[in-house]
């Protein structure tokens, strides 16, 4: 059996650099993988990001939002099974847990539930709801053993409440831990803990390294000092140095391999054997057959071009930590059983069944909406219906107006053309010579007219780009004429009082002739504008010095803008320059620095400074960042 740990810094994340979630699961080739900070909310749990084909899940999300912790950390298991509903394997748990306080659900009512009041009576409700309240912890019984996901608080210096938090943490997970080594179940406890035990699991460790209070704790529960865990990863490479598994990306450390060994495969507990009694006999030396790191999957590997030559702005896919895995030998099946219903599969979110009373509240309001835009939309805003009609008897539908004849045909013969349908009467009536209505009609009405909303929504949704904004006015005058001439063209007709069509005066560029050029040559001596249509030669030439004149136009105003480009982008290229001239050269290797800004709280925040442009490394190596420091100047400089 082989077990892998994983903080992928973001599920999704990884599921998309590696395509699909099966990709990145079966990249391991581990019977079960635990992953921590999946930074997903419990509604969002997806099918993509949480089943895939042979596995089986559970996850824990945070349950607060206390300082924008939403979102945050958050841990999830996959078990390698051949068949999920009823099976031997041990890798496929006989029950699941979230959390290690009991309080957030158990999968089953068993001797593992009843055991955590046992064992955390000492502290209240609150403290135990709020350690399990970041999703930092999944357990999975495997029969044989109890594995545990934990996912480890961090906190800087000088930040009180993490550190009591943090802790508050690890002081009731070591009495859970106390209470299932008394039962004489064995435990496998993996995942990112936040701490680095020994000097030599560290890049440098400063003189207050071994002060710290949580390496104390770890180092407590070890063998070697009495406790009952053993570091796998050290009991199978006890001298192994350089054996880290996270760097810092925001200094690009990964390259020199200067990090923390934070992640951990701990053990503890007898071994599988009956003649576990005997001198020598233990989980590791019995069942763990081997542990290492994942090097392949860091961010920077070997080969690959050095950041600070290139830039900080590579782009370098993948977790700011390394995979561990171990693997177990001589571990037999378990009786026959079924998935815990704690796991994924089971949850109503992840198949999109789940409904919250918001969502069922919204859906009528817009069930009501819509059927009030079914009645107001039958009433076009362009369809202009004027005259002294006392009442209107039936649908007017597809109306052709040709000349003087109007046809009104039902809806069922022709539904392409234009439509404007009047509701509320059911019973036909006949023609009314008397009504004095006048109907414009458009074919725009005849494709379906979206409500107010959802021509305020299309709105929104156009994003517009830069070069948008810098784009001349001359596409703006051709839609306003291209529109005026579609608007003239789209009116049909004119229906008056004596059932006549008026038509307006058209130039038709078939029926124009000798008579259209005189009284386009009147017209224009009077000062009135024509529509600009070739009909002849004679029309051409008379237009062609007017057209002539409007293509210089426009080049003019093409010259204009590229020369506003030319001079945007040397005015440019000059605040560039002056950027790169007051930016600060190191003292180590000469070459400019890069400016970062302060985020930690403190009278300091906000500050801009200047440092070394080169990856973190040991003090030793002269290729690695040589530590320059400069604050950044809040004075002008002098011109």
């Amino acid at each position: 059996m082989k077990i892998v740990t994983y903080n992928v810094n973001g599920l999704r994340q990884r599921v998309s650099q590696f395509g699909s979630l099966l990709k990145l699961l079966n990249s391991f080739d581990a019977d079960i993988i635990c992953i921590q900070e999946t930074k997903l909310r419990r509604q969002e749990l997806s099918a993509d990001l949480a089943i895939a084909d042979g596995y089986e899940s559970f996850f824990s999300c945070t349950r607060t939002s206390d300082k924008g912790r939403t979102g945050y950390s958050g841990v999830a298991t996959f078990c390698r099974v051949k068949s999920a509903f009823s099976s031997v394997e041990a890798a496929l748990p006989i029950a699941a847990e979230e959390g290690f306080t009991g309080l957030l659900g158990c999968s089953r009512k068993d001797e593992a539930a009843s055991a955590v009041a046992e064992g955390l009576v000492e502290f209240s409700r609150e403290e135990l709801l709020k350690v399990d309240s970041e999703g930092r912890c999944i357990i999975t019984d495997h029969g044989h053993f109890v594995l545990f996901n934990l996912y480890g608080p961090r906190a800087g210096d000088g930040d009180s409440e993490r550190i009591q938090f943090k802790l508050n943490f690890f002081k009731i997970l070591e009495k859970r831990w106390e209470s299932l080594l008394c039962r004489g179940r064995r435990i496998f406890v993996v995942g990112d803990l936040n701490i680095a035990p020994s000097a030599i699991d560290r890049c440098e460790a400063g003189p207050d390294f071994e002060k710290n209070e949580f390496r104390t704790w770890f180092r407590s529960m070890l063998v070697e000092s009495g406790g009952h865990f053993f570091d796998v990863f050290r009991a199978k490479n006890p001298n192994r140095r350089e054996a880290f598994t996270c760097w810092p990306s925001n200094t690009g450390a990964e390259q020199f391999n200067y990090g923390t060994r934070i992640d951990h495969i701990l053990c503890a507990g007898p071994c599988l054997h009956e003649e576990h009694d005997v001198e020598g006999h233990n989980l590791v030396t019995c069942h763990v057959k081997e542990c290492a790191i994942l090097t392949e999957y860091k961010q920077w590997k070997p080969g690959s071009a050095t950041r600070w030559k290139g830039g900080w702005n590579i782009k370098l896919e993948g977790s700011d930590h390394a995979p561990v895995y171990t693997c177990l030998r001589e571990i037999p099946d378990v009786s026959e059983h079924s998935t815990p219903s704690l796991a994924a599969r089971y949850l109503p979110m992840v198949h999109s069944l789940q409904q919250t009373l918001v969502s069922v509240l919204m859906r009528r309001q817009a069930t009501k909406q819509v059927k009030s835009d079914v009645v107001s939309s039958s009433f076009p805003d362009e369809c202009i219906i004027s005259g002294g009609c006392s009442h209107v008897k039936r649908s007017i539908a597809n109306c052709d107006v040709n000349g003087t004849d109007i046809s009104c045909r039902s809806l069922d013969q022709d539904s392409r053309n234009p439509i404007l349908k009047v509701v509320g009467h059911s019973e036909d009536f006949k023609e009314e010579a008397a009504c004095s209505t006048t109907i414009v009609f458009n074919e725009e009405y005849a494709r379906p007219l979206p409500n107010k909303r959802t021509r305020k929504r299309a709105r929104k949704s156009q994003q517009l780009s830069l070069r948008s904004f810098f784009q001349k006015s001359q596409n703006l005058d051709d839609g306003i004429e291209n529109s005026t001439n579609d608007i003239s063209t789209s009116q049909t007709g004119v229906l008056n009082s004596n059932n006549q069509s008026q038509e307006a005066p058209v130039m038709d560029d078939h029926r124009c002739g000798t008579m259209q050029n005189d009284t386009n040559g009147i017209s224009s001596s009077q000062g009135q504008e024509e529509p600009d249509r070739p009909c002849s030669p004679t029309q051409n030439n008379t237009n062609g010095n007017a057209s002539s004149q409007g293509q210089e136009e426009q080049d003019g105003s093409r010259y204009l803008e590229k020369q506003k480009k030319s001079d945007a982008l040397l005015e440019w290229r000059r605040i560039q320059q002056l950027m790169q001239n007051s930016i600060p050269l190191c003292k180590g290797h000469r070459e400019p620095c890069v400016s970062r800004v302060v985020k930690k709280p403190g009278p300091n925040f906000g500050h801009r400074f200047y440092v070394c442009a080169r990856a973190e490394g040991p003090s030793s190596n002269p290729e690695a960042n040589c530590g320059y420091f400069r604050w950044a100047s809040t004075k002008s400089r002098p011109k």
